[in-house]
């Protein structure tokens, strides 16, 4: 096989916690991720040389490209001095924490190890993807997850999200690292854990409203409070439950009906400037 097509999906956070400040500059967090039928389309081809393309002018295309990042940690690792082509179609917007960049990583360590037959099994591979970035090991498997450390130490859930997801997002990019710089943080010392929390109240949402938050709102609220704004009128056109994705921009909303006139109805109330998936 020397070409390979791979789907890259986002996620949600389902709550977030930020414990501490660690050594090496990044937080230790707590959080569940939920992988959402939302995706990116991943062409892979052996060549000659190493190439990108995409159709998003908001990809860099340098050393920051996080494909690129794992296409040399996947050659090194494995000795591999060969080329491929790589032609990405973006979907997930970038800056809305939704894991896309992570994702993108994860899809194309994955195609690799099929094109180049290695036979790495999924350990090996979220090892490899921790090298990348804290998201990336999650996308590995995806599905539902608990993660702790800084979001690579993944703990697969078998809990079934039982709610229909609208993701909005307002066109506006927010770096991961100038949120964290920002944060003030909280002690959650002797609160249950939240995958706890997830499992036992998954399908009580007013239980949700009540114990799961994101600590990185106070902080994007603050300075974009068009995203508080999402949350709110999410609510007011009928979740269940909403709260903002990682580190934003995205607002995701958990509805318990859909239909189309309430399709329509939130298309109406987030008309000019916002993308709204529909996640079935």
């Amino acid at each position: 096989m020397d070409r390979i097509r791979v789907l890259s999906p986002a996620k949600i956070n389902i709550g977030l916690r930020v414990w501490r400040k660690r050594e090496d500059g990044y937080h230790d967090i707590e959080t569940v991720f939920h992988e959402v039928k939302l995706f990116d389309e991943i062409e892979m081809e052996i060549s000659d040389k190493i190439e990108f393309e995409t159709d998003s002018d908001d990809i860099p295309h340098g050393f920051e490209n996080l494909c690129l990042k794992a296409v040399r940690v996947f050659f090194e690792s494995f000795g591999i001095h060969s080329g491929v082509r790589i032609y990405l179609k973006k979907r997930i917007p970038v800056g809305a924490g939704l894991g896309g960049g992570s994702s993108n990583s994860a899809a194309v360590l994955k195609g690799l190890n099929i094109l180049f037959g290695v036979g790495a099994d999924d350990e090996l591979l979220s090892e490899l993807g921790s090298l990348i970035g804290s998201d990336v090991p999650f996308f590995i498997k995806g599905g539902t997850a608990y993660a702790t450390g800084r979001g690579e130490i993944i703990e697969p859930m078998e809990v079934e999200v039982p709610y229909k997801i609208v993701i909005v997002y307002p066109g506006l990019k927010i770096s991961t690292s100038w949120v964290y710089g920002n944060l003030s943080l909280k002690n959650h010392l002797g609160e249950e854990s939240l995958k706890k929390i997830v499992i036992e109240n998954i399908d009580k949402p007013d239980k949700l409203r009540g114990l799961v938050r994101n600590d990185l709102e106070d902080v994007v609220f603050r300075y974009h409070p068009v995203v508080a704004d999402i949350k709110e009128k999410l609510y007011k056109v009928g979740a269940v439950f909403s709260l903002m994705s990682g580190s934003g921009s995205a607002v995701f909303g958990f509805f318990e009906k859909m239909d189309e006139m309430k399709r329509e109805k939130i298309l109406d109330v987030f008309s000019g400037g916002f993308s709204c998936y529909f996640i079935e």
